[in-house]
């Protein structure tokens, strides 16, 4: 018996937008937190923010990311050659970004130690680097001052987890946090009009 073959359809429809709003989202409740003190912090506000960051920025993003990811390598419906290529750091930038926030939601859920977190800085510091590499390689200006953000996020955060340089390296954080935020609104919004209206948004 012969083996039978499939090809699916090629498609441009590449669910980023998902992992744009779900850490935008993160970012923007916890930045003002940090930034400004409000809401203070207390077992009802980390249990909630908890939820939210496991939520938003860890599933949609480990969502995101596994899609791309067996979209490239298994079903090969957004192409292959130079396009891909970035696409392709897309997928793991997203899916271990979705994994460290699903792991973040649950330790602050719990009322876990951030010293740990301190250590996590730097690794993703390093893979935030990474894909500020390949971006500003393949030209992609915002996605580019996207991940020069999470290298901020991940600079401040080590000083933070370790209560360094207090409070300041505390509102640093939430100061980084809340315009990183805000620019992953504006690719949310870029991708989803580009997609959906064929309009031209910068992104």
């Amino acid at each position: 018996m012969t083996p039978t073959s499939f090809a699916l359809t090629q498609s441009a429809y590449v669910p980023l937008g998902l992992a744009f709003f779900g850490l935008g989202t993160g970012y923007l409740i916890f930045g003002p937190q940090e930034l400004f003190g409000f809401p203070a912090k207390s077992e009802s506000s980390e249990l909630t923010n908890g939820w939210w960051g496991f939520w938003m920025p860890g599933m949609l993003q480990f969502l995101c990311g596994t899609y791309i990811l067996v979209g490239l390598t298994w079903f090969n419906v957004f192409g292959v050659g130079a396009k891909s290529t970035p696409l392709y750091a897309a997928g793991i930038e997203t899916t271990v970004f979705g994994i460290h926030w699903l792991a973040m939601g649950l330790s602050r859920m719990r009322g876990g130690s951030i010293v740990p977190n301190g250590f996590m800085s730097v690794a993703f510091f390093l893979v935030a680097l990474l894909g500020l590499i390949v971006f500003k390689t393949a030209g992609d200006g915002p996605v580019t001052l996207l991940f020069a953000g999470l290298m901020a996020v991940y600079f401040f955060e080590f000083f933070y987890c370790f209560d360094l340089f207090m409070p300041l390296s505390r509102k640093a954080l939430g100061l980084v946090h809340i315009l990183t935020g805000l620019l992953l609104m504006y690719l949310t919004y870029g991708i989803v009009l580009n997609l959906s209206l064929g309009w031209h948004v910068y992104i």
